[in-house]
């Protein structure tokens, strides 16, 4: 395939993309009910180097900034967006600064506020290509949660990404890795930061978690799901990383590592035992799963 083939299929599915998000704006979006926890407030914080927790206490969005602006990844629901915003600015940082946004899966949890983030900050939305037409029709095609309509207000992408794409902005360079099954387009960030005393390998890793409506053996919308779940298992335990992070606080275990107040201590991220029991529990639900179907 020449560049010039793929730049116009590109062009293409952006377009059908942008036609979708269009007939889905018509719809009302109806967002499901939220945890208490995923809108609750937490203290702002920095990670390491140029990376921050702007989140609230269950639904991690992470800032990192450049001197070219700054990157978003993960929004949480739509009610979590002011709250990121008075983050950023307690941060000594403006939400009108974003020029690009990320996310690890197109739930309502991690994108619901996109669409408003976007028309504050006019950034451009960089996705995973399987997770974009889910992204542009607001959740309404999920191969679990949809086929209610629009879950979230729907996105169009301005880049779609794929397996070990790059995405740079003012000397950062991040790596999205494809790690489907809990969506279509799952994936994870890998990434340097430093600080004044040493650099540090960073990831923000999307653990797949098993909804329990998901049949392994194939969904009508998604047939390869087994394939995925297990091709995901298989990378995670070979990647390396110094610090790692999660869209979900509880995943990566945020509250027995850092509390409201804490001073700055990014080893408090390392911890490479907890990931790897972790990703272990999630291949034996995984083969638990697979062996009831």
């Amino acid at each position: 395939m020449t560049n010039l083939t793929k730049a116009l299929g590109i062009s293409v599915l952006l377009t059908n993309l942008l036609l979708i998000a269009l007939d889905s704006s018509a719809q009302t979006v109806v967002q499901p009910k939220v945890q208490e926890d995923w809108v609750r407030d937490f203290e702002p914080f920095r990670i390491a180097g140029n990376l921050y927790y702007v989140g609230t206490y269950e639904l991690a969005s992470y800032l990192i900034t450049t001197p070219q602006g700054n990157i978003l990844i993960n929004t949480g629901s739509a009610e979590s967006v002011p709250m990121i915003r008075t983050h950023m600015k307690q941060l000594g940082f403006d939400l009108a600064d974003i020029r690009i946004l990320l996310t690890n899966q197109v739930h309502f949890d991690h994108v619901g506020g996109m669409a408003e983030v976007k028309n504050i900050c006019h950034a451009q939305m960089m996705v995973d290509a399987a997770d974009a037409p889910v992204l542009a029709d607001g959740g309404n095609s999920d191969f679990v949660l949809g086929g209610k309509g629009p879950l979230f207000e729907p996105v169009v992408a301005d880049r779609l990404l794929h397996d070990h794409d790059t995405i740079r902005l003012g000397g950062m360079q991040i790596v999205m890795l494809h790690h489907p099954g809990h969506t279509k387009g799952s994936c994870s960030f890998l990434f340097d930061v430093k600080d004044d005393r040493r650099s540090y390998r960073v990831l923000i890793v999307n653990m797949p978690t098993i909804l329990n409506e998901t049949n392994l053996s194939g969904m009508p919308t998604y047939s390869t799901i087994g394939k995925d779940y297990a091709y995901t298992l298989n990378q995670l335990p070979k990647l390396q990383f110094d610090l790692w992070l999660c869209p979900h606080a509880g995943q990566f275990g945020l509250h027995q590592k850092h509390q409201p107040g804490d001073s700055y201590h990014p080893e408090a991220f390392m911890l490479r035992k907890g990931y790897d029991s972790t990703v272990n529990d999630l291949q034996k639900a995984y083969l638990k799963k697979l062996g009831g179907q």
